[in-house]
């Protein structure tokens, strides 16, 4: 909403008492506007923190499953390396001896 009706305080002062008790209303409902849709505000701003933590924590245990996934990765490479060279030796003719 925009609020175009700025009045000067001089121009005020020269106000009716029904103009006067009219634009203080005209007031008070834009002042209760704007607190309200500073609430709404604040809400909203709230909720995008949390949500913005929750993202942030739901990172970090990712990372930390992926650091595990790596780590297993290279635990599980060392050991098919190993099992293959295992095999290979006992499929290795054996030299005989004349």
């Amino acid at each position: 909403m925009c609020y175009g009706q700025h009045r000067s305080f001089s121009r005020d002062e020269n106000l009716t008492p029904s103009q006067a008790l009219r634009s203080a209303i005209e007031n008070t409902v834009v002042v209760e506007d704007l607190r309200s849709r500073l609430a709404e505000t604040e809400a909203r701003l709230e909720r995008a923190r949390a949500r913005e933590a929750e993202l942030s924590r739901r990172l970090e245990e990712m990372k930390r499953f992926v650091s595990v996934m790596e780590i297993l990765e290279a635990f599980l490479k060392r050991r098919f390396s190993e099992q293959q060279q295992h095999v290979s030796r006992l499929l290795s003719p054996v030299p005989t001896k004349n």
